[in-house]
């Protein structure tokens, strides 16, 4: 069975867009220092792992018949996290498979902070943007926050992420390149509707401009 593997990746979201905006100037806090002017934008990124099976056109991550290296490889490009499911720290594939759509994986390098999972957990019908408070607390710990979320016969997989950490996917997922395993790195920008989403149904030999196939020789 071949399986295609997309990568979708957003870059440089700022950070300030997940937190409610106060529309009542009075209450704004201003700051007139020359420091806070000039400081950055603090930004994220987002990441979204999605799989089909072409010759049984079956769309979820979990449905790949490499899945369980697929695991193990992403497993390893996170391996200086701790991964918590509630107040239990777990494996990823664990956590993974043991966690219901919506709700929150939180991976920390060092221990789980003082925000709960209930400031982040999505009704089966929602979307991650309904959490954006609570999301933006977690980044700005420099922790990731990871979801399931459902694809037509399984659920894919969406990260987010205050540092860009792009490269160790790339690296690992590189390695499983055959015949067998094609690897589409998207940048998710350029590929808004469900049409370009879903390549691989209509134009496989020629994917929509902002996704690349990734060869056994492909550099960064």
């Amino acid at each position: 069975m071949a399986d295609l593997f997309k990568l979708i990746y957003e870059h440089d979201i700022r950070l300030d867009q997940l937190r409610e905006r106060q529309l009542d100037r009075d209450s704004q806090e201003v700051s007139g220092s020359i420091e806070d002017f000039l400081k950055p934008d603090p930004t994220y990124s987002k990441f979204y792992f999605s799989g089909t099976v072409l010759n049984k056109k079956e769309f979820g991550l979990n449905c790949l018949s490499h899945y369980d290296e697929w695991i193990d490889r992403f497993s390893e490009a996170l391996m200086e996290y701790q991964v918590f499911r509630d107040e239990d720290q777990v494996s990823i594939k664990d956590g993974i498979e043991g966690s219901k759509m919506g709700e929150p994986l939180i991976l920390s390098k060092s221990y789980k902070n003082s925000w709960t999972d209930q400031d982040l957990k999505l009704d089966y019908n929602s979307n991650v943007g309904h959490k954006k408070s609570g999301l933006a607390n977690v980044l700005e710990g420099d922790d990731l926050v990871l979801y399931k979320e459902p694809a037509h016969n399984g659920y894919d997989l969406h990260l987010f992420s205050k540092q860009n950490i792009y490269r160790p996917f790339f690296e690992q997922f590189k390695k499983m390149v055959s015949d067998e395993f094609r690897f589409f790195s998207i940048n998710g920008k350029r590929v808004r509707s469900e049409r370009k989403f879903y390549f691989e149904t209509w134009t496989l030999d020629r994917p929509p401009h902002g996704a690349e196939e990734v060869f056994k020789d492909t550099v960064l």
